[in-house]
């Protein structure tokens, strides 16, 4: 199998798990919520499952872009400013703080959704915008 092939195999299938995993968490920010703390039911196990899979998609978006010899298309630039969004937000909707309000996690929560989702039209549509 081709080499380009198999990178692309393996970034999708961890776009798949960060999907299931985003998903699965976000439940905890609505279902036995503790004061400002998300639900620590398999708290651990959702944080390995996002670290996996947020390590993986960079790792073979870096593999794929060393392969493609940094060839890309301009929709690609936005396709990573929304994945350090969805990074970022990521961060403050699950950080151990108290200071942080539940409405702010949920709103963190809401933004990486969105983001997310953009980088998934932005992939499947594929826009030129030159």
């Amino acid at each position: 199998m081709d080499l380009q092939l198999t990178v692309k195999i393996v970034h999708m299938i961890s776009v798949t798990l960060l999907i299931a995993v985003v998903i699965a968490r976000g439940f905890t920010l609505f279902i036995g919520v503790q004061g400002n703390q998300p639900n620590p039911v398999a708290r651990k196990l959702f944080v390995a499952g996002q670290h996996l899979a947020m390590t993986l998609i960079i790792l073979t978006g870096l593999t794929s872009l060393v392969i493609k010899n940094f060839a890309v298309q301009p929709w690609f630039y936005a396709k990573v400013i929304l994945f350090l969004v969805l990074f970022s937000s990521l961060l403050k909707a699950y950080k151990k703080d108290d200071r942080i309000l539940l409405v702010q996690r949920r709103a963190g929560f809401t933004i990486a959704v969105v983001a997310l989702v953009a980088i998934i039209g932005l992939v499947l549509i594929k826009p030129n915008f030159g």
